[in-house]
């Protein structure tokens, strides 16, 4: 992939975790991560399934409070502010730093109505404004060429990689600074796959992305770094060239070579 060179600029941390512990009840899923999140980079997180890394994913834009016997302890810092602070609205949260699930989640809507919803909820009137942002979506999601004659017709009946795709517009329409991916494109072919690895090379441009994968290939395609989570715990973090090459630690060593996972 087109990788960052030293010759880029320094874009700096756009989030950070300091000795962050989640618990469901008595378990303990994530233990003293401490991590910072590159601005405008991509950072895959990898490890053995039940790792941790989804959990970790959703504390990151406060999607755990949904789950009642769900608590995070520690600090998540967005631009230096913890976003778990009493004042910080989680709504807010939640439209800086967007997330797409495994499965895409297009709504019963039309093509436009799924772009054009997070924008409405928001309270925007201006219908103008509204259809100027839901083309800019599609056009960053690379999806507008595909749908720009049919913004009216049902979403659900676009093929799973645009519906995926479409679920990125709609998270791009209300202006994210974060874009959280739990294995966007686990559900897809190759040829969808390859499509959305494309577009999230592009998005890093403009936005910090962390995605979840499960395949290490596709972390070594799309990823500036590598965050690698065994047993709740962060094991190493790097530069994904030097992860994938020549780790630091004995167990990223075995996980990557294919010794367990």
């Amino acid at each position: 992939m087109n990788k960052r060179t030293d010759s880029d600029p320094d874009f700096g941390v756009k989030m950070q975790t300091q000795d962050v512990n989640i618990f469901y009840g008595e378990n303990q899923a994530i233990k003293n991560v401490s991590l910072d999140i590159a601005d405008r980079n991509v950072t895959a997180l990898i490890g053995p399934s039940g790792c941790g890394k989804s959990t970790y994913l959703r504390a990151l834009n406060r999607m755990n409070d949904t789950i009642d016997n769900c608590r995070v302890e520690g600090r998540i810092l967005l631009d230096g502010e913890d976003i778990y602070a009493r004042e910080v609205d989680p709504v807010e949260v939640r439209r800086r730093v967007g997330m797409v699930f495994q499965k895409s989640n297009p709504f019963p809507k039309s093509i436009f109505d799924n772009v054009a919803f997070g924008l409405r909820i928001g309270g925007e009137k201006d219908k103008d404004l509204v259809a100027q942002r839901v083309e800019e979506s599609l056009k960053d999601a690379a999806l507008w060429d595909e749908v720009k004659d049919r913004l009216q017709s049902s979403a659900l009946g676009l093929s799973g990689g645009q519906q995926q795709r479409l679920c990125i517009a709609r998270c791009l329409a209300v202006w994210p600074e974060v874009i959280l991916m739990d294995e966007p494109a686990s559900a897809l072919d190759p040829i969808a796959t390859a499509k959305i690895e494309e577009l999230i090379r592009e998005l890093r441009e403009k936005y910090t992305i962390i995605i979840v994968t499960h395949s290490m290939q596709q972390a070594a395609r799309v990823s500036d770094f590598t965050a690698f989570f065994f047993m709740g715990k962060l094991v190493e973090h790097g530069d994904t060239a030097m992860m994938f090459t020549r780790p630091s630690k004995k167990r990223t060593e075995e996980y990557i070579s294919g010794r367990f996972g």
